[in-house]
């Protein structure tokens, strides 16, 4: 499929004159075709940005003979074989009856968990796995400023100015007094501006063991001995987004207090969800834009949201996007007592 161009690079002030023969605008003829941009189509943009014409066309021309292009095609065309065979056994999937539907169910026998949706590659929603839990009944903002209100943690702000907030997230941290965080989330009403998310590792310090002490009952799929080091506790207010992207592992995520939205997208779809960049995708679910990212036209997103109570498990390299529909606190862990450590090739071009 054709896609949009990349815009060249701008020319900082006072640089010389760039010719086409340079390397960044043979970088950008070569990207643009490999893209199927049309050749008419990168030669006006080439004259736009102040180019000779005449050489313009040339050196598009020419990229068509340069070696090192054509051994760039060959493997385009293996990456294409790849994406086709992802592509067609998203098909045999979709057959599914129940394929768009996230299920909720109670009472999942461990083996049938594992075969039907470990194995199997199914989102599901557990409604009972966190049925004792104390943090059901404990858990508030308010519970928060009282056990833990004097302790610092680290939170994220200043996100909406940064369309790349959650890969930024270093650039993002702050230090804050729980206690007026909890009055700033209370206070402030629904925003994705500030977030206290997995990152800040409240878990692992002694001071928030109380946290974990009202974690109940774990199912026989978990491994009890991991939860301190293999869980994450999440705080915020409604309109928290957490993008597009994939996790490297499998994970279960209890909603304690409020509501979020899970959106999911196959594993299999990866090839049309731009990853140029770590696990994340630069389409926002919300606002998809089409006309930048074609390929996304027609992929199928399953939608659920969880009540408190609900647990979402998470296969093994399903894109997700969450958005807290109230404020909202919730626990994740990952201590599976099956392998459920995997490694991925993640791509780093982000000038796409």
């Amino acid at each position: 499929m054709t896609q949009r161009e990349i815009p060249p690079a701008p020319r900082p002030l006072g640089a010389p004159r760039r010719r086409p023969e340079d390397a960044d605008w043979l970088q950008w003829i070569a990207e643009n075709r490999l893209r199927n941009c049309a050749p008419d189509s990168m030669l006006e943009t080439m004259v736009a940005a102040g180019l000779d014409r005449p050489a313009s066309e040339r050196a598009i021309a020419a990229m068509e003979a340069n070696p090192v292009f054509l051994a760039a095609r060959r493997h385009q065309q293996l990456h294409r074989k790849l994406a086709s065979v992802l592509a067609n056994q998203q098909r045999i999937w979709e057959l599914g009856r129940q394929y768009e539907q996230v299920e909720k169910r109670s009472g999942v026998s461990t083996p049938e968990f594992m075969e039907r949706y470990v194995i199997g590659s199914r989102p599901l929603v557990l409604s009972d796995l966190a049925r004792d839990w104390p943090a059901l009944q404990r858990w508030s903002p308010a519970d928060l400023r009282t056990r833990f209100g004097h302790l610092d943690v680290d939170i994220q702000a200043g996100r909406e100015q940064n369309p790349r907030y959650e890969q930024d997230k270093l650039k993002h941290r702050q230090v804050a007094r729980l206690g007026d965080f909890v009055d700033r989330v209370l206070a402030g009403g629904p925003t994705n501006d500030y977030y206290l998310t997995a990152n800040n590792e409240v878990l692992r310090r002694p001071e928030f063991a109380p946290l974990l002490a009202d974690i109940g009952t774990l199912p026989p799929f978990c491994d009890p001995d991991q939860l301190a080091r293999s869980s994450s506790f999440w705080f915020g207010p409604a309109g928290s987004i957490t993008p597009l992207h994939h996790d490297t592992l499998m994970l279960l995520h209890t909603q304690v207090v409020g509501r979020k939205r899970w959106r999911f997208i196959s594993p299999l779809e990866t090839p049309r969800l731009y990853n140029h960049d770590g696990v994340f995708s630069p389409i926002d679910l919300d606002r998809p834009d089409l006309d930048r990212f074609p390929d996304f036209r027609g992929v199928k997103v399953l939608e659920v949201v969880l009540e408190p109570g609900d647990t979402v498990f998470l296969p093994l390299g399903w894109w997700h996007q969450v958005t807290s529909l109230e404020t909202s606190l919730s626990f994740s862990f990952s201590n599976l007592a099956f392998p459920n450590t995997y490694s991925y090739d993640n791509p780093s071009i982000q000038d796409w």
